[in-house]
C-alpha cells in the first residue's frame, strides 16, 4: 500500500477552463483491484535485485530494449519501419543525418532516450513543462507535421481517439485552456500527494494526464510514454523504462481502450489505464528476470562445461560440441547429419569419421549433456537442477 496523503485536497481536482470546460486532475483508482499486481510488481522488483548479472551482459540488453522501445513507440504512431530497419539506424554513426520523416522519427527517439539514460536515478524527478517542451521538441525536430511546431504548444482544435477503442474525443481546444493546464498539471504532479505514490502509479498518472491534456499538435503519444520511462527512471527501477512502449505495442489495442474507458468515466476513476500499465510492468519485469535467470544459468553451465574438460570427462572437440549449442538458441536440436554439414558444428567436425563424431553424441547423451528423440539430440539447459 502507498504512504498516505497530506494534500488537503480531493482525489479528484477539476479545473475550469476558458472553452473546454471542467478538466479532471485524478489519481482516483481501486487499491482493491491493483493491490495483488502491486504486491507481484514489488516481489519482482525485489528478485531482481538479488539476481547478479555481468556489465557487458546488463550493457547489451539495456541496448536491446532501447531498441526494442523506440521501434514500439513509434510503431504504435504508425511509423512503418521493421525492427531490423530500426536496428539498423541505431546503428548508425550519430553524424548521419536522414531525409525521410520515419527514419528521422527514429533518429529524434534514439536523441530522446539518450536524455532519459542521463537522468539521475534515485533522485526526486521534479516535472517541468520546460522539460516536456525539451522532450516534445527533440521527438518531433525536422518532421514538418502539420499545425505542429516542436516544443510548442498547440491553438487548433483536434480530435483524438476512433470508434473501434471508444470512440473519439476533443481535448482542450485552445492555446489559453493548454497553458492553463499543463500549469495546473505541473503542480498537481508535484504535490505531494502524487509524489508519495508508488513510482509505477505516479508514471502512469503522468502519462495519462499527459495525453489527456494532448498539449502537442502531434507527437503526445510519444511524449506522454517518454515522460513516464522518465519518472521511472528516477526511482532507479531498471529495464522497466524501456520497456512498457513494448508492451504497450503488443497490447495495443488494450491500451487505447483502458484509456478511453478512463476519459469516459464519469468518475474520473483511473483503475482500467494503471490496472493495464501494471500489467505491462510485471509482464516485463517477468520477462527481465527470465532473461538474467538465462544468463546465469548459461555462465553456470559454461563452467560446469570447463569442469568436465579440465578433470578429463569430456575432450575439447566435445566442450567445443556443448559450447556451440549453449551460445545457440535454446530449442535447436542437431543430428548428425547436421553437425557434419551445416555451421557452425561442420567446422568443428570437418577433420573426423562418421564414427568419431557419432561417438561424440553418445558420450555426450550418456553423461546427459544432451537429450535425444527420434535421431535427433538437444541440449539439457536444465542439467545442473538434477545434480
Amino acid at each position: 500500500m502507498h504512504n498516505s496523503c497530506s494534500c488537503p485536497v480531493l482525489k479528484v481536482k477539476k479545473i475550469l477552463t476558458f472553452k473546454s470546460g471542467n478538466f479532471p486532475f485524478s489519481y482516483n483508482y481501486s487499491e482493491a483491484k491493483t493491490q495483488a499486481l502491486e504486491i507481484e510488481f514489488r516481489l519482482l522488483c525485489n528478485a531482481l535485485k538479488e539476481l547478479p548479472i555481468l556489465p557487458n551482459q546488463a550493457q547489451g540488453f539495456e541496448q536491446e530494449l532501447t531498441r526494442r522501445s523506440i521501434f514500439s513507440t513509434a510503431a504504435i504512431e504508425g511509423n512503418p519501419l521493421q525492427e531490423d530497419e530500426v536496428a539498423e539506424i541505431i546503428n548508425s554513426p550519430s553524424e548521419v543525418e536522414y531525409e525521410e520523416a520515419k527514419r528521422i522519427e527514429i533518429r529524434n527517439l534514439q536523441k530522446a532516450y539518450r536524455i532519459i539514460t542521463d537522468i539521475e536515478a534515485g533522485v526526486r524527478f521534479d516535472l517541468s513543462e520546460g522539460f516536456i517542451k525539451s522532450i516534445h521538441r527533440v521527438v518531433t525536430d525536422r518532421l514538418h507535421y502539420d499545425s505542429s511546431v516542436p516544443g510548442y504548444y498547440r491553438n487548433h482544435i483536434v480530435k483524438v481517439g476512433d470508434r473501434q477503442h471508444g470512440g473519439t474525443a476533443t481535448p482542450p481546444k485552445c492555446l489559453r485552456d493548454i497553458e492553463k493546464l499543463m500549469a495546473e498539471y505541473i503542480e498537481w504532479f508535484n504535490a505531494d500527494c502524487i509524489c508519495t505514490l508508488p513510482p509505477i502509479i505516479k508514471a502512469a498518472l503522468a502519462h495519462y494526464h499527459l495525453a489527456l491534456i494532448h498539449p502537442f499538435g502531434d507527437g503526445n503519444g510519444r511524449a506522454a510514454r517518454l515522460v513516464e520511462a522518465a519518472i521511472l527512471r528516477s526511482s532507479g527501477i531498471k529495464y522497466l523504462p524501456t520497456m512498457l512502449s513494448n508492451y504497450y505495442y503488443r497490447e495495443i489495442d488494450g491500451y487505447f481502450t483502458a484509456f478511453s474507458q478512463c476519459r469516459k468515466n464519469k468518475d474520473n476513476d483511473l483503475t482500467p489505464f494503471i490496472q493495464f500499465v501494471l500489467r505491462g510492468a510485471v509482464d516485463s519485469l517477468y520477462e527481465v528476470k527470465c532473461r538474467i535467470t538465462s544468463y546465469i544459468r548459461k555462465s553456470a553451465l559454461k563452467s560446469y562445461f570447463q569442469s568436465l574438460r579440465i578433470f578429463g570427462k569430456i575432450n575439447v572437440r566435445q566442450y567445443e560440441l556443448l559450447a556451440l549449442l549453449l551460445e545457440a538458441p535454446a530449442n535447436e536440436s542437431i543430428t548428425m547429419n547436421s553437425i557434419r554439414s551445416e555451421l557452425p558444428y561442420r567446422t568443428l567436425y570437418a577433420t573426423v569419421s562418421d564414427r568419431t563424431a557419432r561417438r561424440d553424441l553418445i558420450k555426450l547423451h550418456e553423461l546427459k549433456m544432451l537429450t535425444t528423440a527420434a535421431k535427433t539430440f538437444q541440449l539439457d539447459r536444465e542439467i545442473l537442477n538434477a545434480l
